[in-house]
């Protein structure tokens, strides 16, 4: 891990968008704290992956991103430790930030609310408190099985496919596979897999160090989710051999 006295805040994905990924948070957080640095976990993959108990975990700031759980976009949610929160300025002005102005001074308002400039949005939050309630109805428990299991049958059914090699297979991963067909760039592989009605992600996943760590320009990811199905699995399979076909 790359600390140093230099270091003032670690950053660290909560699960990776490009792999599937999850390292080891826990971890990370205690030896960042060993050394009194401050952790932010971005937990927009994992939250709708998984259950997230901020407690355990320990951070000092955690981000949700709405969309990803179901929600609105343009919403979503950043936990901070009070501590941090009381002690931090302010990043932007509006109403309902302020305890009180002057020409003199200003008093800011209570956390949260010093961070909560102007009209908030109303019909996001509203509509993210409904896919919330929604996902707690289903229980992230049963949710979280479905997409195990959705995610070893998929691995096994693209293991078997020739020149198909998957990128990332840590043993801790959330439902996401990468992969990578042969010398067939991944973009061309997403062009006939859309075609053939499967959609899928192409591109460096907002990730380039990751593409140039496996020393590729991109990859296919097929993400899986409490709606899947192992037929669609099944679809995405003979869509490649279809690619394959055509481009091979």
């Amino acid at each position: 891990m790359l600390l140093s006295p230099r270091t003032r805040l670690v950053a660290v994905t909560h699960m990776s968008n490009a792999l599937g990924t999850i390292p080891p948070v826990e971890r990370i957080v205690r030896m960042a704290h060993a050394r009194g640095v401050p952790v932010l976990v971005d937990g927009s993959q994992a939250a709708y992956h998984r259950r997230v108990d901020l407690a355990a975990l320990d951070c000092d700031f955690y981000v949700v991103t709405g969309h990803k759980l179901y929600g609105p976009t343009g919403i979503g949610a950043l936990y901070g430790k009070r501590e941090h929160l009381e002690s931090m300025p302010p990043y932007q002005g509006g109403g309902d930030m302020i305890r009180s102005v002057s020409f003199e001074k200003t008093t800011w308002n209570d956390v949260p609310f010093k961070f909560e400039a102007g009209t908030p949005n109303i019909a996001g939050v509203i509509g993210l408190g409904a896919a919330i309630g929604y996902i707690e109805k289903l229980g992230m428990d049963g949710i979280a099985g479905h997409e195990k299991e959705l995610l070893d049958y998929a691995t096994a059914a693209l293991s078997e496919i020739p020149g198909l090699r998957i990128i990332g297979t840590a043993r801790e991963k959330a439902s996401v596979i990468s992969f990578v067909l042969g010398d067939i760039h991944p973009h061309d592989v997403g062009t006939i897999l859309d075609q053939e009605g499967i959609a899928v992600r192409t591109g460096h996943h907002c990730a380039q160090p990751v593409m140039e760590r496996y020393g590729i320009p991109a990859t296919v990811r097929a993400s899986f989710a409490l709606y899947n199905t192992k037929a669609e699995v099944d679809a995405l399979v003979e869509g490649i051999g279809k690619v394959k076909e055509l481009l091979g």
